[in-house]
């Protein structure tokens, strides 16, 4: 076996200019912000000094890894953001000699762009910088061209546009009209500022020396290094079906605004027996566990296989199935869960197998357990672990028998375990102990449940959220600022929450709102009657529903009120608790409630 010479080199960025790179098209895009350039200008303006230029310090900034590419240009596989990064400052250092009229340095040119001879002897204009991915459109030449960027139409083209920005802000900072003192750190960046450039005489080693500098995360997350990992497993002749499969990946958990590593990990909880894994561990455990997943059977059918849970973890999120269409019961966890919940989506993904009804029922299932976990504030660490470890079990599972014994060992035992904190929770809830987002789902999903008990399911009853912004508002029953009448009517107060209680809460059409303001409650009686939220009525009638289930029973207890004061707050309460025990499928026998 011949042996692969790799040579490290300590250059300066002068000599490293003197060569020409390439970023290969499977590459990561440009991503540095204003806070990662800025540290790296101060870093060099801090060592460089304010002393004779002879005496700075030389400042190592890190190390590159580049193999030979066509016609005697490097490919840059490790290192291109800090490349990148140098270059523009080159640019910008250019552009502002220029503006301040100081005689153009024929080396900085020859750094940005010089003559080169191709395989055919033909001398032409070559940039020393090559960016080869889709996503960096024109940006870097029109930079080095001296020209502005003027439409940016992707995040790594504003990337560029921004950094260049950034180094010219810098500049004229630091050193204002000077065009002595940007010289001096012209300078200094091109001689004193060293990389180390380690070559290889292949791709596949460049590869390999790129995941052992990153191996423990210095500058990549595992999402990166995931990405080397499966280009290092692929035929340099399937790089580009390769790089197109994680664009995709990477354009949809861009378009869902989701962090990279959060989705992987969940993605681990959801496809393999693991219920326990930090983000900085993901890398390694796919390195460890390469039978098990087989990215090194098949590194583009594991990717596409990345692409199709982020779709689906995408489409949960927007309330949506696998397929797309609009779920009702996911729309209700996306109301409930607000942008930060995305525990659930374990389950979700774990789920994906299962035919139309047994997911409706696991999403259904999911619902109602998640907001059991959140009105009793159960440590999100502790439902997360709980989910990873349930999705082992419910991979397997593929009938209606099977699902109802799943959703019995681990759903329903998991809210009995809670039943206790739960109605503690319920029978004090206030408006200001929760999100009012969260809030609006409660009182939503109560007023929701009687409707579809006494109207059916149609398209004003089937989606919450016609409750939560279809024209609804919260109103207080007891105002917030009663008028001396409503003060007088209601009586005293001990209870210093009281107006803000779930009891005295409910949800009005916006047209009847604006006519019940400060009044009291035996003007606004009959105000409610004109709603058609049946909730909202029975504040003054008794709902008429059957008697067949358990809700219809619960509905049936709430009595109408015709006075309004403390106690009534209290007993409303109470009867919404037992309302809600049944809506989110608690056990029917109801724990004391104080």
């Amino acid at each position: 076996m011949a042996i692969q010479k790799i040579q490290s080199e300590d250059c300066s960025v002068a000599s490293l200019f003197q060569s020409f790179y390439a970023v290969p098209d499977y590459q990561r895009e440009y991503v540095w912000d204003t806070d990662q350039v800025e540290q790296l200008l101060k870093d060099v303006r801090e060592e460089m000094g304010d002393g004779p230029a002879q005496d700075a310090p030389e400042y190592f900034i890190g190390s590159i890894v580049v193999c030979p590419g066509r016609d005697g240009v490097l490919d840059l596989i490790d290192g291109q953001q800090r490349m990148t990064t140098l270059y523009i400052t080159l640019c910008a250092i250019r552009d502002r000699f220029a503006e301040l009229g100081a005689q153009p340095s024929s080396v900085l040119n020859s750094q940005i762009a010089d003559a080169a001879v191709d395989v055919s002897g033909e001398e032409r204009r070559r940039y020393r910088l090559d960016l080869q991915y889709e996503d960096s459109g024109d940006a870097l030449t029109r930079l080095a061209d001296g020209k502005r960027i003027e439409t940016p139409s992707t995040q790594s083209m504003r990337n560029m546009q921004n950094a260049h920005h950034v180094v010219t802000r810098f500049l004229e900072s630091e050193f204002g009209q000077d065009a002595a003192a940007v010289r001096k750190l012209y300078g200094y960046l091109t001689n004193k500022v060293k990389l180390i450039r380690i070559e290889t005489e292949d791709v596949a080693k460049a590869l390999k020396i790129f995941e052992t500098i990153n191996d423990r995360g210095v500058g990549l997350n595992s999402m990166d290094l995931l990405k080397n990992l499966l280009f290092m497993k692929t035929p340099k002749g399937q790089f580009d079906r390769l790089k197109d499969t994680w664009k995709e990946l990477q354009d949809t958990i861009f378009r869902m605004g989701e962090k990279p590593l959060r989705f992987l990990r969940y993605f681990i909880f959801s496809r393999y027996d693991v219920d326990l894994l930090r983000e900085d561990e993901i890398y390694g455990w796919f390195t460890k566990n390469d039978a098990l997943v087989g990215y090194g059977r098949d590194p583009i059918g594991f990717a596409k296989e990345l692409v199709s849970a982020a779709r689906a973890y995408e489409r949960f999120r927007e309330g949506k199935n696998e397929k797309g269409d609009r779920n009702r019961y996911l729309d209700n966890i996306r109301l409930l869960g607000g942008q930060a919940a995305r525990q659930h989506l374990i389950l979700l993904l774990a789920g994906r197998h299962l035919g139309p009804a047994l997911f409706d029922r696991l999403a259904a299932e999911v619902e109602n357990l998640f907001f059991c976990y959140v009105i009793t504030r159960e440590p999100t660490r502790d439902f997360e672990r709980n989910f990873a470890k349930w999705a082992t079990e419910l991979r397997s599972i593929k009938s209606d028998e099977e699902l109802d014994a799943f959703i019995v060992a681990r759903f329903d035992k998991a809210k009995a375990d809670l039943a206790n904190r739960f109605d503690d929770s319920m029978g004090r809830l206030a408006l200001r102990s929760l999100q009012l987002y969260r809030f609006q789902y409660v009182l939503a999903k109560l007023t929701q449940q009687v409707d579809l008990l006494a109207y059916g399911e149609t398209e004003g009853t089937r989606w919450l959220g016609n409750y939560v912004s279809g024209g609804y508002e919260v109103e207080h029953i007891f105002p917030q600022t009663p008028n001396a009448e409503a003060a007088a009517e209601f009586g005293s107060v001990s209870d210093p929450e009281v107006v803000q209680r779930l009891g005295n809460l409910v949800l009005v059409e916006k047209s009847i709102n604006t006519s019940l303001g400060n009044r009291p409650y035996s003007e606004k009686r009959p105000v409610y009657q004109q709603s058609k939220l049946l909730l909202t009525r029975a504040l003054s009638e008794r709902p008429k529903v059957g008697t067949n289930t358990r809700i219809d029973r619960a509905v049936a207890s709430i009595e109408p009120y015709s006075t309004w004061n403390e106690g009534a707050v209290h007993q409303r309460q109470r009867s919404l608790v037992t309302l809600a025990r049944a809506v989110w499928g608690l056990p029917e026998q109801a724990a004391s409630i104080g």
